[in-house]
């Protein structure tokens, strides 16, 4: 018996769980001619295009849907569209892109968001199914505090019972696989996500902890970011954790970046 218990374990990796699988989704873009208000001066990048993505991570316990991209009016706009300071165009809404991949909406158990500045939380109000996963403090800042980069009535429809409120680090699925990186001052409750993926290795998604490169290399927040000191130790608390991993650190809104990723069906695993 002890041999053959030893034999039929030889297959147990073929069943194994190999680890999450991570989709990206191009949710449009917002181009301007002025970044001053980054904390960057004009002449010291010459970018002026922020990719805006979405996520979704497939793990065997469910999926979780990171970051909701632009709001729906904007991807229904026959072309691009002005906003104060700039314009932005979005090709094809994001859950039309799911559900090419055969996935609906009942079908994602978790929605997170960094953040709910409008460029990240465009679909929450199409998500009210998932258990949204969503700092205290953010969520409280957002109806209680006025905040021109936040639009509530892209979150109003989520119902109270689905949203489990966190006061720090959370990991996902309990298996240190997808984790939750809280990291202040960009908003009152902004958020990263970690996820260790077994080919590609651990990949960090940023958030708005940083717009461009160069604020994170020159350490510097944007102006209209919640708190300055709050968020230069959330970069230092990421950095710590991206040195303790050996996680590469996706820029969220970084174009030339998002330029070399595969985008969805296409994943990383």
């Amino acid at each position: 018996m002890k041999k053959l218990t030893t034999l039929i374990c030889l297959f147990c990796p073929v069943f194994a769980f190999a680890g999450p699988k991570l989709y990206v989704f191009d949710c449009g873009v917002i181009a301007m001619a002025d970044i001053t208000m980054f904390n960057l001066s004009n002449d010291e990048t010459d970018v002026r295009e922020l990719f805006v993505p979405c996520y979704l991570v497939e793990h065997e316990k469910g999926r979780l849907f990171w970051d909701g991209g632009l709001p729906k009016p904007m991807a229904d706009a026959p072309g691009e569209m002005m906003i104060a300071g700039g314009k932005v165009r979005y090709e094809r809404w994001i859950i039309d892109q799911l559900a090419d991949m055969g996935v609906g909406i009942g079908d994602i158990e978790f929605a997170a968001y960094s953040h709910l500045h409008f460029d990240h939380a465009g679909a929450a109000n199409f998500l009210t199914e998932s258990r949204v996963l969503m700092q205290r403090a953010e969520w409280d800042a957002a109806f209680n505090v006025e905040n021109e980069f936040i639009d509530t009535s892209l979150v109003d429809q989520i119902p109270e019972e689905n949203v489990q409120l966190l006061d720090g680090d959370y990991d996902v699925f309990g298996d240190g696989s997808v984790q939750i990186v809280y990291a202040p001052g960009h908003t009152p409750g902004h958020q990263t996500l970690l996820i260790d993926l077994e080919n590609t290795g651990p990949v960090l998604l940023s958030g708005d902890l940083y717009h461009f490169r160069e604020n994170r290399s020159l350490r510097r927040p944007p102006h209209f970011n919640f708190d300055r000191e709050m968020t230069l130790k959330a970069m230092d608390k990421v950095e710590a954790v991206l040195k303790e991993t050996g996680a590469t650190l996706w820029i969220e809104h970084d174009q030339a970046l998002a330029d070399t990723l595969n985008k969805a069906p296409d994943f990383y695993d």
